[in-house]
């Protein structure tokens, strides 16, 4: 855990640019936490609506072979909702996709396109859509892979064209924009983000997720990692403590080039 207390006095390194709305889209319950909690706590603390979509039903992530699928994904979606309500997430979406079985496929985006369309967030946070070979292998899950990639699809084209799944028409989900797309930064990073004391609520919002640390002794030594990782990025970025991100701005074909945060 963290030694710094939180504080409401707290001055933050500026975002890019100020978002109202912004969704996060995530393979399971307690990858929002992992990858994106510290942010999105800092995004909703400055008055961002932030909606959290998770894609599968959680119901691979437990060690029981006994335990019935249906409970262990009960479980899962109570925990994030917890999670999710530690971090100022007004509302979570679960598309109930069965988990280990996600791919880039028509199903998965039309799913996407319809959240997006409906939440209209001018920034979506997700997995990054490319295998690192230098990160740990679990942030490369199969899982996380067909989201990140179905995520963009869903971002651009789908999402602002009018002739892609013209059912959502009939279902009164108009085109919508998506200005920006922030995933981990891996080996990729260009943007860090300040968060400050947010790190606290991330790691607590990970321990949200019970189930998960069933067999653990100290699940806050288990995530011991997530904050050094914090540390390590905020030390790059001249700050206690940040997040790493690719940042892929999406709204403009004018977009700019590859830009590196600096303190």
């Amino acid at each position: 855990m963290l030694n710094e207390p939180p504080t409401d006095q707290e001055t933050l390194r500026p975002l890019p640019r100020i978002f109202s709305r912004a969704a996060v889209i995530a393979a399971h319950p307690d990858d929002t936490e992992y990858s994106f909690g510290a942010t999105v706590s800092r995004l909703v603390s400055e008055g961002t609506r932030v909606t959290c979509i998770v894609c599968t039903d959680g119901s691979q992530g437990g060690e029981d072979p006994d335990l019935p699928a249906a409970q262990l994904t009960d479980t899962r979606y109570e925990e994030q909702r917890a999670a999710a309500k530690h971090l100022g997430v007004d509302e979570v979406v679960f598309l109930g996709f069965r988990d280990g079985s996600l791919t880039s496929d028509i199903a998965l985006r039309r799913a996407l396109t319809r959240e997006i369309r409906r939440h209209r967030p001018e920034l979506v946070l997700t997995h990054q859509p490319l295998r690192s070979l230098i990160f740990p292998i679990g942030a490369s899950h199969p899982d996380h892979l067909a989201v990140g990639e179905a995520a963009l699809s869903a971002v651009y084209p789908d999402a602002r064209n009018p002739r892609a799944f013209p059912e959502l028409l009939g279902e009164g989900l108009q085109p919508h924009v998506v200005d920006e797309v922030w995933v981990p930064g891996h080996e990729h990073t260009d943007l860090l983000v300040d968060v400050g004391t947010h790190a606290q609520r991330k790691v607590e919002a990970i321990l949200c997720h019970r189930s998960q640390f069933a067999a653990s002794a100290d699940p806050a030594a288990d995530v011991a990692w997530v904050v050094d990782r914090m540390r390590s990025n905020g030390t790059a970025a001249g700050c206690t403590h940040a997040e790493a991100f690719k940042r892929i701005v999406t709204g403009s074909h004018a977009a700019p080039g590859p830009q590196v945060a600096r303190p």
